[in-house]
C-alpha cells in the first residue's frame, strides 16, 4: 500500500494513524503545509521505516505566510522530499497568485541549487502556471503532480516535462478525474489519499486506503489488478531510488 500524499499531522490523532500505517506496511509520504510543521511531523514519525516527511509551504497559506519560504529554503538541505508546494488559482486564493508564483519559483530555484528534490505539487486552478514554473526549472528534481485537475492537453505537456502523478480514490469519483487518470502513463503513476481532506463518507480516508483506486485504475488502463499493483510498486522503487545531481561547485 502506497500513499504518496497525506497530511498525517492534520488527523485528530496522528500517532494512531502512524501506528496503524506502520503495522500495515504502508509507505506514506507525509506532506506538510508550512516549514514550521516539518520538524514537528518528523518527531511524530520517529524511526518508522516506511514513512517519509516532506518539507512544504502550501500555496493556500502563501498570502499570509510567504515569508516562511526563506525558512523552507534554509531547511531544504535536510530534506529529500519537498511538498506540499505549488500554486492554487481557485477563487479563494486567486488574488495571491503572483506572490504564489514568486514563492514557488524560489523553492524550485533552491531545489536546483541543491541538485534536485522529489516534489509533490499542488496545481488546482493553476496547472498551466505550475507547468511554466516546472519548465523554467528543469533541474529542480522529480515533480509529482498530486490530484491533477487540469486539462488533457496540460497533462500531455506535464508528461513531456517529466512530471509524475499521484491519484487516489477521491479523484476517481468524477468523470474528468477518471479521464485524466487513464491518460497518465503507467510508468508515471502513484497512489495517494490527500487525507484527511479527502474523505470516505463522513470520515477521512486513511493512508492504507490509497490503493483502493487500483481496481478502477486497472480497468482504465486495460490491465489486470496485479499488473497495476506491480506498476505502482515499480514506480515507488523508481521514485525512492531517484538520485539528485550534486550541485555544481563554484569556481569563485
Amino acid at each position: 500500500m502506497i500513499d504518496l500524499h497525506c497530511h498525517i499531522d492534520l488527523y485528530p490523532d496522528p500517532t494512531a494513524i502512524l501506528d496503524e500505517a506502520e503495522a500495515r506496511g504502508t509507505f506514506v509520504l507525509a506532506v506538510t503545509t508550512t516549514p514550521k510543521a516539518w520538524r514537528g511531523t518528523r518527531k511524530l514519525v520517529g524511526e518508522r521505516a516506511r514513512i517519509r516527511v516532506a518539507l512544504g509551504l502550501h500555496p493556500e497559506v502563501v498570502a499570509e505566510r510567504y515569508g516562511e519560504v526563506e525558512l523552507l529554503c534554509a531547511l531544504m538541505p535536510e530534506a529529500r522530499y519537498v511538498g506540499e508546494v505549488g500554486l492554487d488559482g481557485s477563487a479563494p486564493h486567486r488574488a495571491s497568485i503572483d506572490r504564489q508564483v514568486k514563492v514557488f519559483d524560489r523553492i524550485l530555484n533552491e531545489c536546483e541549487k541543491l541538485g534536485g528534490r522529489v516534489l509533490t505539487i499542488h496545481s488546482r486552478g493553476a496547472a498551466e502556471r505550475v507547468l511554466d514554473s516546472v519548465e523554467r526549472h528543469p533541474r529542480a528534481g522529480l515533480p509529482i503532480l498530486h490530484w491533477f485537475s487540469g486539462s488533457l492537453k496540460q497533462l500531455e505537456r506535464a508528461v513531456s516535462l517529466g512530471c509524475w502523478f499521484s491519484v487516489g480514490p477521491a479523484m476517481m469519483r468524477s468523470a474528468k478525474g477518471r479521464d485524466l487518470a487513464a491518460a497518465v502513463p503507467l510508468e508515471r503513476i502513484l497512489t495517494e489519499t490527500d487525507a484527511p481532506f479527502a474523505r470516505s463518507g463522513d470520515r477521512p480516508l486513511y493512508p492504507w486506503e490509497a490503493t483502493d483506486c487500483v481496481p478502477e485504475l486497472a480497468d482504465l488502463h486495460g490491465v489486470d489488478q496485479k499488473q497495476m499493483f506491480d506498476a505502482i510498486k515499480r514506480n515507488l522503487k523508481g521514485m525512492a531510488g531517484w538520485k539528485s545531481t550534486p550541485p555544481a561547485r563554484s569556481n569563485q
